[in-house]
C-alpha cells in the first residue's frame, strides 16, 4: 500500500515512553539522491531545540493512526546526524518542481508523491499538467523507474509516450481472483432432460 504526501504532513507522533501523542510531523525531508525520506522535521519544541525525527528511530508507522516510537530521546537537533544536515541544507522539496522530459517536453508540477511506508521511498510523482495538456490529462503518475535526474528546479523523466505507456499497462490490468459472494454460475447450460 502507498501512503500520499498529503497524509504525512500533520501525522501525530506517538511515544511508548509517554502514553500518548507528543507532537505531529510538519515537515518531510528527502534526499534527493535517492528519493527517500530520512528524517521528519516535528512541530512541537523539545529540549536543546530538537525537532527532527530519523526515520531508523520510528518503531511502527500506521497510516490511520500515526507514527509510534519508544521515547522522546529519538528526537535530536539539526546537527546531531551529518546526514540529516547535509539534506537539510540543500532545502530539496519535490512539490512544486517543474517536471520535464529528456527532450525538454513540459510535463507539469509535482502536486503529490507517494511512498511506500515500510522503508519511506518515493514511489510515484503526481504531476499536475499546464493548461493544454489538463484539457485530455488532468494529472499524469510517474513511477519512480521513469526519473532520471533531479536537479535544483525540475525532475526530469524518460520519454513522455513511454510514462504515459506505462501508466496506461498498469490501469488495463485485470484482477484475477473469484469474488466470493457471487452466486456460483453452472458449467453447463441445463437442457430439458436435467429437469425430468
Amino acid at each position: 500500500m502507498l501512503v500520499s504526501s498529503n497524509r504525512l504532513i500533520g501525522c501525530p507522533v506517538f511515544s511508548v515512553q509517554a502514553s500518548g501523542q507528543i507532537a505531529s510531523v510538519s515537515k518531510v525531508i528527502i534526499d534527493p539522491d535517492s528519493l527517500k525520506i530520512i528524517a521528519f522535521r516535528l512541530n512541537r519544541s523539545f529540549p536543546d531545540n530538537a525537532s527532527i525525527l530519523d526515520v531508523k528511530s520510528i518503531r511502527e508507522y500506521n497510516p490511520d493512526y500515526g507514527i509510534i516510537i519508544d521515547n522522546n530521546d529519538e528526537i535530536v537537533a539539526d546537527d546531531e546526524i551529518i546526514k540529516i544536515q547535509d539534506v537539510l541544507s540543500l532545502h530539496f522539496e519535490p512539490i512544486g518542481l517543474k517536471v520535464e522530459t529528456k527532450k525538454g517536453s513540459k510535463l507539469g508540477h509535482v502536486e503529490e508523491y507517494t511512498v511506500a511506508p515500510e522503508d519511506f521511498i518515493v514511489q510515484q510523482l503526481i504531476v499536475k499538467r499546464p493548461a493544454l495538456k489538463a484539457l485530455i490529462d488532468p494529472e499524469l503518475t510517474i513511477p519512480r523507474t521513469e526519473i532520471v535526474k533531479i536537479t535544483d528546479d525540475k525532475i526530469i523523466v524518460r520519454d513522455e509516450e513511454k510514462v504515459i505507456k506505462a501508466r496506461a499497462e498498469k490501469e488495463d490490468f485485470i484482477p484475477n481472483f473469484v469474488n466470493p459472494f457471487r452466486k456460483k454460475q453452472p458449467d453447463y447450460a441445463p437442457t430439458d432432460t436435467d429437469k425430468e
